[in-house]
C-alpha cells in the first residue's frame, strides 16, 4: 500500500507538467475558482456552526461549572484540548459533506477531464455521446452519494469517540485518513467507469488499491494548506493525478 501511496503523490506532480504540457488551464481555472468561493463561504458558516455544537454540548453538560467547581488545571487543559480536537473532527465532518456536494455539482467537469487526460496518453478520441457522459454523471453521483453515506457512519463513530479523553486525541488523525480514502475513491471511479466496471467491480477494485485513494485525497487536502491557489487547483489536479496513478498501475500489470 505505501507503494501505490507513493505513486498517487508522484501522480500530483505529472499532472501539474501534464496540464502545462497540454494547456488544460482553462478546464482548471474557472471551475477552481468556483469551488474556492463556495469553500471559503461554507467553511465561515461550519465554524460558526461547530462552535455553536460544542458550546450546546458544554450546556447540557455542565462541564463549565463542573470544572469550576473543582478548579483543577490539568482537568481544564483535558477539557480544552478535547475541545479542540472535537472543533476539528466536526469541521472534517462538515467539509467532507461540502466535497461530495461539490462531487456531486462537479462530476461533469471530472468525468471529461479524466476522460481527456486518457485520450491524449493513449492518443486516442473518445467520441462524444451524450447518453454516455448523462450515465457517467449518474455513476459519479451514486458513488459519492453511496460513500457519503458510509463516511458519515465512520465519522460519527469517531464523533463519538472523540469525547474519550486522550484516546479521542487520535481522532482527527483517523477521521483524516477517512477522508483521504473516500474522496480518492470517487477521483478513481471515473476511469473504473470508463474501463466498463460496474460500481459492485470498481468499489472491489478500489478497496484492494487502497493506497492510491488515500495517496490522491492526502495531497487534495494538503493543497488545502495553501491558502487561495491551492485551493483553486486542488479539485481538477486530484482527478487528473488519479487518472495518471491508474494508468501507471495498470502499465506496472
Amino acid at each position: 500500500m505505501l507503494k501505490e501511496i507513493v505513486i498517487a503523490i508522484q501522480s500530483y506532480f505529472k499532472a501539474h507538467r501534464f496540464i502545462r504540457q497540454h494547456r488544460l488551464w482553462k478546464w482548471i481555472l474557472i471551475p477552481g475558482i468556483i469551488y474556492t468561493l463556495l469553500f471559503i463561504v461554507s467553511m465561515y458558516f461550519f465554524g460558526k456552526s461547530a462552535n455553536s455544537f460544542i458550546q450546546w454540548i458544554l450546556n447540557i453538560t455542565h462541564a463549565n461549572i463542573w470544572l469550576h467547581q473543582f478548579n483543577n488545571q490539568f482537568l481544564s487543559f483535558l477539557f480544552v484540548f478535547a475541545g479542540v480536537i472535537l472543533w476539528l473532527v466536526l469541521m472534517l465532518f462538515y467539509f467532507s459533506l461540502f466535497k461530495y456536494l461539490w462531487l456531486i455539482v462537479g462530476s461533469p467537469l471530472f468525468a471529461y477531464l479524466s476522460e481527456k487526460t486518457e485520450a491524449i496518453i493513449e492518443e486516442r478520441e473518445y467520441p462524444f455521446c451524450f447518453p454516455q457522459l448523462i450515465k457517467d454523471i449518474g455513476r459519479g453521483i451514486t458513488i459519492a452519494l453511496r460513500n457519503a453515506l458510509w463516511q458519515t457512519v465512520y465519522i460519527i463513530s469517531i464523533l463519538i469517540l472523540s469525547l474519550v479523553p486522550v484516546i479521542g486525541w487520535i481522532t482527527p488523525l483517523i477521521a483524516l485518513l477517512v477522508e483521504c480514502y473516500y474522496y480518492g475513491f470517487s477521483m478513481l471511479d471515473y476511469s473504473c467507469e470508463r474501463r466498463r466496471m460496474t460500481a459492485p467491480e470498481s468499489i472491489y477494485y478500489i478497496s484492494n488499491h487502497k493506497g492510491l485513494a488515500i495517496g490522491n485525497g492526502m495531497v487534495f487536502y494538503l493543497m488545502h494548506l495553501l491558502p487561495v491557489i491551492g485551493w483553486v487547483l486542488a479539485p481538477a489536479y486530484a482527478v487528473i493525478a488519479a487518472t495518471l496513478s491508474l494508468i501507471e498501475i495498470k502499465e506496472n500489470s
